[in-house]
């Protein structure tokens, strides 16, 4: 079943495009895998499904026939896989809580602990997930809840925000900048910067800043997949990267520098689990998350910026 929903997912993917192109960035896989799960997809149904020119793609009357109940087996199968591995989850006493990176620095462990100590009968899983990995994870059922990085699209998830992080920016020790006690985006054009290779363009884009202030593109480099990867090529030089606060402080290494980013949004943390979610364990992880966040009722001070 996992095998045709990848087939399904992809035709729905090229419907809402109208391009293997896109549709290929947005499910974040080659177009040419695109095709072919298209294709087995026509082979297994005996129709097409699309017309294909050199300029445009379109649905076919069977395509359109299809994509409706296509959309509605995709949603039946997701929740039927999310179902099944939350209730496992339950049954044995497991809390899976998912984060990318540092998550939300110091806030991801003290609630893991906190809520360890008043529920000792219960499993706390941390799960590592890819960058912008934690609301797929989420609406698939492999975390329970996850604290998430803004912007992200949330629809069918509760969230609350629970920190923030101001932005810093990464370099070489031997970078033109790193003299600095600061910089700000106009400092920052034409410097190239890596991307996140599986990441949404929306979300590369907002740690990109881009489009700038001052009308400016930023110049991406090579993709990375995981933190280390990305600290590796900035050290190397040429390039910069923007991130949290806390990956400077959890992620310190030789010949590296960072100097806040004095004009940029800081990044927004919440908390958030999938709205059809039935297990109180959450509800009391949330509760937790809360108490911490929001010590008197005000929500968690951001830190002082980090020091170079």
């Amino acid at each position: 079943m996992d095998f045709v929903s990848r087939n399904i997912e992809s035709f729905v993917a090229v419907a809402d495009e109208l391009s293997f192109t896109r549709a290929g960035e947005r499910l974040r896989i080659s177009q040419s895998a695109i095709s072919r799960q298209v294709q087995r997809l026509e082979n297994d149904l005996g129709v097409h499904l699309f017309v294909r020119n050199s300029r445009d793609v379109q649905l076919t009357f069977a395509g359109m026939a299809f994509l409706e109940p296509a959309r509605k087996l995709l949603a039946a199968w997701e929740s039927a896989q999310r179902a099944a591995r939350a209730a496992a989850a339950q049954h044995t006493r497991v809390l899976r809580v998912g984060y990318q990176a540092t998550g939300a620095g110091q806030l991801t462990t003290l609630s893991r602990s906190l809520f360890a100590a008043r529920f000792p009968g219960v499993t706390v899983e941390p799960k590592c997930l890819e960058w912008a990995g934690e609301v797929e994870a989420l609406r698939q059922g492999v975390v329970d809840v996850a604290f998430i990085w803004l912007p992200a699209d949330l629809v069918g998830l509760v969230t609350e925000e629970v920190c923030r992080e101001p932005r810093v920016v990464g370099m070489a020790a031997g970078h033109r900048l790193a003299g600095r006690q600061q910089v700000v985006l106009a400092d920052l054009r034409g410097e190239p910067m890596p991307f996140a290779r599986r990441a949404p363009r929306e979300w590369i884009n907002w740690w990109a800043v881009s489009p700038r202030p001052d009308g400016s593109e930023p110049v991406f480099g090579p993709p990375n997949d995981n933190v280390e990867e990305l600290l590796e090529y900035v050290a190397a030089g040429p390039g910069i990267c923007i991130v949290p606060q806390s990956i400077a402080e959890y992620y310190p290494r030789p010949g590296l520098v960072w100097l806040p980013l004095a004009d940029a949004d800081p990044l927004r943390i919440a908390i958030g689990w999938p709205r059809a979610s039935r297990n109180p364990l959450v509800t009391e992880f949330a509760a937790v998350v809360r108490e911490l966040a929001y010590p008197g009722g005000q929500l968690l001070a951001e830190q002082e910026p980090v020091a170079r």
